[in-house]
């Protein structure tokens, strides 16, 4: 039998509602004991001492692109690379979006990439599959036995699912299927040419605007849509306003609607690309300083209850290329986390415990694994320990991804993952962290 021990750390899970200072001992892959009243026997095979760090659940990324299979794309990227970047983040699960070459929309793809994931050997990556055959938008796939084969969601991520009877269709087979189905939300109709948000700046710059109205407009299809379905229906990546607004009356009515938020879109403006600046360039694009107010305003009220990345890592010259031809998407998985903490903790929209129930348990709740996310006693052992004051310069030439296309880089920032723990394993730690495994004598 092994067993650690992780003592005098702040254990916050938000599933169980506990946040206080005390001890966590894993034994055989699985949590054996959490004790905040007094310390843990300490007998274990070794110990970490957290002091003045957070003791959390592994962190759950529902929106990662980890570009495999890439037949005849130019992307470096695999699900062994991307998996460990996201480690390297602390999360601990990640979910896997279908836009890849060929995409995920038969059985046999699901099972693959589950396989893959598990070679791997890094984060527990899950699968989402194709709402549509060959996200084409045209013809619905065969929900039920996606799921069987191992998917945990549907997505066209990448694109929207434009036809309002194919979406009709995809709903009806999601509610059945008892899982959720995650929106691209764009009109493709609206968004023709553009690069970047409508606006003045667009217009100055030249490039085709992109009208909020588009992610707005489809998420209201699609809710007026499910309301007889009662699917679990996700909008990926808000990034304006009205799109909250939408959020916010659906779930008044009783929908089984959530929405998430990326770290691009709580700290960048469209200011972000002058300079025709190509690592800006994001989908759906970086919007107001009024958008940001509102998507933070609805994470405060709890309409917006998930945060994830959207990683989407590219090659060099996928950006180094004139505005309008280069490839939409930014990383940051590896920088997600003090992203987080300075534009939701630090600037009082939330508490540390509802920024970390919002990288565990609701994530995991949204995708369906009612293990992820939390420290249950006799559960898996998925940890991530966080020293949330350490001071530290993204350095994207550091990133594990292949990805360099950070906007963040150069940002001076605080609080990181030190290890990423997996059924008791430490899969990752910070180079030359304060806080170091250590064995306990007589073992």
């Amino acid at each position: 039998m092994t067993s650690l021990l992780i003592h005098g750390g702040r254990i916050i899970d938000p599933d169980s509602g506990t946040d206080a200072t005390g001890d966590l001992l894993i034994r055989n892959g699985c949590i054996e004991a959490i004790s905040t009243d007094s310390p843990l026997p300490r007998d274990a095979d070794s110990s970490i001492d957290a002091d003045g760090c957070l003791v959390t659940p592994g962190l759950v990324d529902p929106h990662v692109h980890l570009r495999e299979p890439s037949n005849g794309q130019p992307h470096r990227e695999t699900i062994a690379i991307g998996s460990r970047a996201a480690l390297a983040g602390g999360f601990t699960t990640i979910c896997s979006m279908p836009n890849t070459q060929p995409p995920p929309d038969t059985a046999d793809r699901i099972k693959d990439l589950v396989s893959r994931g598990k070679m791997a050997n890094a984060a527990r990556v899950y699968p989402i599959a194709c709402g549509t055959m060959n996200r084409a938008g045209e013809e619905a796939t065969d929900v039920q036995k996606l799921i069987d084969a191992g998917a945990q969601g549907i997505s066209d991520d990448g694109d929207g699912v434009a036809c309002d009877a194919v979406m009709d269709t995809i709903l009806q087979r999601v509610a059945a299927a008892d899982t959720c189905f995650m929106q691209h939300c764009q009109d493709p109709t609206m968004t023709l040419g553009a690069a970047m948000n409508a606006g003045a700046l667009a217009v100055r710059m030249g490039l085709g605007e992109w009208p909020p109205a588009a992610e707005t407009s489809m998420i209201e299809r699609d809710v007026l849509l499910n309301g007889k379905h009662g699917a679990r229906y996700h909008a990926q990546h808000l990034s304006c306003s009205k799109s909250v607004d939408v959020i916010r009356k659906a779930r008044a009515e009783g929908q089984t609607v959530t929405a998430e938020a990326s770290p691009h879109h709580l700290l960048l403006t469209e200011e972000a690309c002058e300079g025709y600046n190509t690592i800006a360039k994001v989908n759906p694009p970086l919007r107001t300083s009024q958008d940001i107010d509102a998507i933070k305003e609805g994470i405060a009220q709890g309409v917006i209850t998930i945060l994830a990345t959207d990683q989407a890592p590219h090659p060099p010259q996928a950006k180094e290329t004139d505005f309008a031809s280069a490839a939409f998407g930014m990383v940051s998985i590896e920088c997600a986390l003090p992203l987080y903490k300075r534009a939701l903790v630090d600037e009082g929209v939330i508490d540390w415990s509802r920024l970390i129930a919002m990288m565990t348990c609701e994530p995991a709740n949204l995708v369906g694994l009612p293990e992820a996310g939390r420290l249950r006693m006799g559960g898996p052992a998925d940890v991530t320990l966080i020293d949330p004051d350490l001071e530290w310069t993204i350095d994207s030439s550091t990133f594990l991804t292949t990805g360099r296309n950070c906007p963040f880089d150069g940002w001076s920032v605080s609080g990181r993952a030190l290890a990423s723990i997996i059924a008791g394993e430490v899969r990752w730690a910070l180079p030359g962290a304060r806080m170091e495994q250590t064995a306990i004598a007589g073992h």
